[in-house]
């Protein structure tokens, strides 16, 4: 049988994880969600998508955490081709995603798969949409997709869906932890979340002064002392061993540590390249950490790559 990958009506598009450099939360509006105030980094761990011409609708997925990624209509990817596909008169794909970014991470591995597949797609049919064109569509898909779409540092406002590129300057050296997949999930730290806040004056969220001037200066150490997440008790209270990872982290020189999104991964600052191996290597060494990635940021959003993975 002849591998979709193998046919000529192929594309392959790659996008990047996310870490939330500053998450405000505010208070649980009548239609369940959270305003949320955010800034946002795209990193260097990726997603790679391709889609290709098929009969049938369908996905299949490879890589870190595998088997744990749904391929049915639930899939985020299809979800994102399908609700495309809706806009034109266009055939079915394959969708075959290659993971690298940890599953339930909190670094949007699965927006990232989103992202890419709508560019992906969009380079496929031919449809001529753009990034613009395709915000509404990831708009529709979740808080991340918008932002995943561009890449870079932004301000997500909204459910985070509003996005706004920010003036800032330097790259930053990441290292990230993850943990267990089935360890936290979103609605139970934002449960959590409600339960700590309950009975006190939650403000609506905003990016801060600091954040804003930390970014502007485009210096590591500035950045790592502004690093914040109103989420973070709450994760830490549900798992906490991610507050051992952050006091062991600390210990070990980051310039500054931080749950990325809803957690579990926890995502710390170095002080460059070498401040990056040394941090990694401390934590595994030391057993506060089994995994580590390496990843630097900003980095630009979704994009078609020439060839497909075929390994």
């Amino acid at each position: 049988m002849t591998s979709v990958l193998e046919t000529a009506s192929a594309v392959t598009a790659r996008a990047p994880a996310k870490v939330n450099l500053e998450l405000g939360v505010g208070a649980l509006r009548p239609d369940g969600f959270h305003t949320l105030s955010t800034v946002y980094q795209a990193v260097g761990v990726f997603e790679e998508v391709t889609v290709a011409t098929a009969d049938e609708w369908g996905v299949s997925v490879r890589g870190r955490d595998a088997e744990l990624v749904p391929t049915d209509e639930s899939n985020l990817a299809l979800r994102a081709a399908m609700l495309l596909a809706e806009r034109a008169a266009v055939e079915p794909v394959h969708i075959t995603i290659h993971k690298d970014v940890p599953v339930a991470g909190g670094m949007a591995g699965g927006s990232a798969d989103a992202a890419a597949t709508l560019v992906a797609c969009d380079a496929l049919w031919d449809l001529g949409l753009g990034r613009s064109g395709l915000d509404p569509v990831a708009a529709e898909l979740g808080s991340d997709v918008p932002f995943l779409l561009h890449g870079g540092t932004a301000v997500g406002s909204g459910r985070g869906e509003l996005v706004t590129p920010v003036l800032a300057r330097g790259s930053y050296h990441w290292v990230f932890v993850p943990t267990p997949a089935s360890g936290l999930s979103t609605p139970e730290v934002y449960a959590a979340f409600d339960e700590l806040s309950a009975g006190h004056d939650v403000p609506e969220p905003e990016p801060s002064p600091a954040m804003m001037a930390a970014l502007r200066q485009g210096e590591p150490e500035a950045l790592g002392a502004v690093l914040s997440n109103d989420l973070q008790p709450a994760a830490v209270r549900l798992q906490p061993q991610i507050g051992d990872v952050i006091d062991a982290a600390m210990s070990f020189g980051a310039l500054g540590a931080i749950v990325s999104g809803s957690g579990p991964t926890v995502a710390l600052l170095a002080a460059g390249q070498e401040g990056a191996i040394d941090l990694a290597v401390s934590l595994t060494a030391s057993g506060a950490a089994g995994d580590v990635i390496r990843a630097i940021g900003p980095v630009a959003g979704a994009h078609v790559i020439p060839a497909p993975r075929l390994t």
